[in-house]
């Protein structure tokens, strides 16, 4: 067989390889646990990236976070010597079980990661019963007061942040076989949603409590984020496919045609819009003074990581990209400070940022290399696009822009006013002059 003859079949061969693995990963769930693409990752790296824990393979070995592997291995003595000894089992007999768990399930958990360095099977076995007796134990002591690094509240706050990234996961699954082997023993009508839910209405990113029966209804989530992503969906709302360009309106541009904004509470999905009219029925719809009802918004420190990862995990999961549409819709309210003053002042959004500039900046650059295709909110944006593209609120908006933008404006109309009025009653003393 001659040199060329031999590469062709090494090369046929390393194909035959790879689609093997393809196929292999096809047997269990698809990959949902990988790195940002640089592309996005670029832009905010330090939004994807664990600021004090690693929590599965792909921040393992990070150099600014290894020194915190010592605070999980107490977290995890503080579980099985303290917390769990009212068991009948030993720390031993419980460690054995949690380790058989995850080493029976150590393929699925290999298919969930996309870009992981590999490592050998006992040393990942390890590091899911380490990261997810953290996670457990970390819930625990945050719902009790107590933490095992004292009192130090924002090291918890980071802590909390970095368990919602989209690279620092592990699957939903291995937390759920710790969660049997461990607290479900101590408790037995206390189910694995229930348990995480407690500090994921610290992480919701809208006042109000969140749709906790979207997350009982499965347990086949991903991970600690796709559980959090649960509670935003709507299983009722269907998506419009996004084959044009979204025409924006800014709140300013609103508020001059006479729209009103304020906030809606919904109990079914705490994402839920709508335009109200309240006119009377005699009247035509664009002679009414419309209200469009939005969740209250909450901008500050840990809200731009939570929602930006929300996002990725949209772009990449066969799930409802609801909170892509919404930041969507956010974008094009949004342009200048004003709008954010606007939207304050009618208490759907509060921000803690230090300006109205780094609010609307925030929102102007939050969906930068992310793709729109399907919107959920196509009825309401397009009831908003038809009333103010109407002729009484597009020429009031027009009015508004050239007359009552701006104070000298306004003081110019009124001499003008004051000017005409004059002039009219000059001219009818006038001619009241000429013909007694």
């Amino acid at each position: 067989m001659v040199e060329g003859d031999v590469a062709l079949d090494d090369t046929v061969q390393q194909l035959l390889n790879i689609d093997e693995e393809v196929q292999n990963r096809s047997k269990h769930h698809s990959w949902s646990i990988y790195m940002v693409p640089s592309v996005i990752r670029d832009l905010s790296p330090r939004y994807y990236t664990p600021q004090v824990v690693s929590i599965g393979p792909l921040h393992h070995e990070d150099k600014h976070l290894i020194g915190f592997e010592v605070h999980k291995a107490t977290y995890m003595h503080n579980l099985f010597h303290n917390v769990l000894h009212p068991l009948d089992s030993t720390p031993e007999q419980i460690m054995k079980a949690c380790v058989t768990r995850v080493s029976g399930s150590i393929d699925q958990i290999k298919a969930r990661y996309i870009g992981m360095k590999p490592y050998p099977d006992s040393k990942l076995v390890k590091m899911m019963v380490t990261d997810a007796c953290f996670i457990l134990a970390f819930i625990y002591n945050h719902n009790i007061g107590y933490s095992p690094l004292g009192e130090n509240g924002m090291l918890c706050w980071h802590i909390l942040i970095d368990m919602f990234l989209i690279e620092n996961q592990i699957p939903f699954f291995v937390l759920q076989d710790i969660f049997e082997c461990t607290f479900l023993k101590l408790h037995p009508a206390l189910s694995l949603a229930d348990f995480i839910f407690r500090i994921q209405k610290w992480c919701n990113i809208y006042e109000g409590d969140l749709v906790t029966g979207n997350s009982r209804i499965s347990s086949t989530h991903d991970h600690i984020l796709g559980f959090l992503h649960k509670s935003y969906q709507n299983p009722d709302r269907e998506p419009s496919r996004c084959l044009k360009r979204l025409k924006g309106h800014s709140v300013v541009e609103l508020d001059r045609s006479g729209v009103r904004f304020g906030k809606k509470l919904d109990a079914k999905w705490p994402m839920a819009m709508e335009l109200e009219f309240s006119r009377f029925l005699c009247f035509p719809l664009s002679w009414s003074k419309p209200t469009l009802k939005m969740p209250v918004l909450g901008l500050y420190d840990g809200t731009e990581p939570i929602v930006r990862n929300l996002i990725i995990y949209e772009q990449s999961a066969l799930v409802q990209t609801c909170v892509t549409s919404y930041m969507k819709v956010m974008d094009m309210l949004i342009d200048i400070p004003e709008d954010v003053a606007m939207l304050t002042k009618s208490q759907v959004l509060s921000h803690g940022l230090g300006s109205d500039a780094k609010a609307a900046n925030l929102m102007n650059n939050m969906l930068k290399e992310i793709p729109i295709t399907d919107f959920y909110y196509a009825d309401e944006w397009e009831q908003i696009d038809k009333y103010y593209n109407a002729y009484w609120p597009n020429h009031i908006a027009q009015l508004n822009r050239k007359y009552f933008s701006n104070p000298w404006s306004i003081i110019a109309l009124i001499a003008g006013f004051v000017l005409f009025v004059l002039t009219v009653v000059q001219t009818v003393y006038g001619v009241k002059a000429a013909c007694p």
